[in-house]
């Protein structure tokens, strides 16, 4: 496998996954792994509803830091452990994640839309009144703003994560179609030294193509883009580092030789 990092990772910390922070180490120690980043969620401002209780996706912290640091010098000369956070941004709470983000010395720092106009894309509400490309083109509206109103992050996380729960899926959905706001997206992170990821989380939820969708990866190089790092997104320990061979071939494709690494929200380049 020529990818050994895995960067983005959920453990029992994010309100979505009951997997122990130590499973999750051990299943990419007996991968291989050199490397491995948790990213809990940190969503301020998430809409409460029934299945979303306050403050379910909003890590504690300290605690996240406390038992990633035991893990850390438990498994030390084993694997690196880079303690990471992912942000859901949402321009008009701006200034209270950038308050949190300048809180802890995170190795890396992952933006990501989860929310758009005060609604969850994972549910069908979020569709009532609009048609699927309305909704889709509310999402990437909503990645461009945050790009423009909020620097501190690394790389930004499944941009094109809205269309991993509609009814329509991938159906239809190509780079084109959305190129208006893709090419100023791209072109706001390559200016302002920013990375996206390529996450493979969506390959098993009857997606095609991971996200972003490789036009997507293609134009970003040829735009200047370098920064790329992988993660499975996964939420249980088997599921780190699926379909990673496949996530090297689309880099490779979309003319990438190196993946990216942090410490200390600095990038280190690996051979592919």
């Amino acid at each position: 496998m020529p990818v050994k990092a895995d960067y983005h990772l959920h453990s029992s910390f994010s309100g979505d996954s009951q997997a122990p922070m130590e499973e999750m180490i051990r299943r990419a120690v007996s991968l291989g792994f050199s490397e491995m980043c948790f990213t809990e969620h940190m969503d301020i401002g998430f809409p409460v509803s029934a299945e979303c209780p306050a403050g379910m996706f909003e890590v504690n912290t300290d605690s996240y830091l406390y038992e990633l640091l035991k893990c850390r010098q438990k498994f030390a000369g084993q694997i690196k452990i880079r303690f990471g956070i992912e942000l859901g941004l949402q321009p008009d709470l701006s200034r209270q994640i950038a308050a949190y983000s300048k809180g802890y010395d995170f190795d890396f720092i992952i933006g990501s839309t989860h929310i758009v106009n005060h609604k969850d894309p994972g549910y069908p509400s979020y569709y009532e009144g609009i048609t699927t490309e309305e909704g889709y083109r509310a999402y990437f509206q909503e990645i461009l703003d945050s790009v423009c109103c909020f620097s501190n992050f690394d790389i930004y996380g499944h941009i094109d994560y809205v269309i991993r729960y509609s009814k329509e899926k991938d159906n239809g959905y190509c780079y084109d179609r959305y190129a208006d706001l893709f090419d100023r997206i791209i072109d706001a992170l390559v200016e302002n030294g920013k990375g996206i990821e390529i996450n493979t989380g969506g390959l098993d939820k009857g997606l095609r193509e991971q996200h972003p969708c490789t036009e997507f990866l293609r134009r970003y190089k040829k735009r200047g883009g370098e920064i790329i790092t992988v993660g499975s997104d996964a939420h249980r320990p088997a599921d780190i580092g699926r379909h990673f061979d496949r996530a090297a071939d689309v880099l490779k494709e979309c003319g990438f030789d190196y993946y990216c690494t942090f410490e200390k929200r600095t990038p280190v380049f690996h051979k592919l």
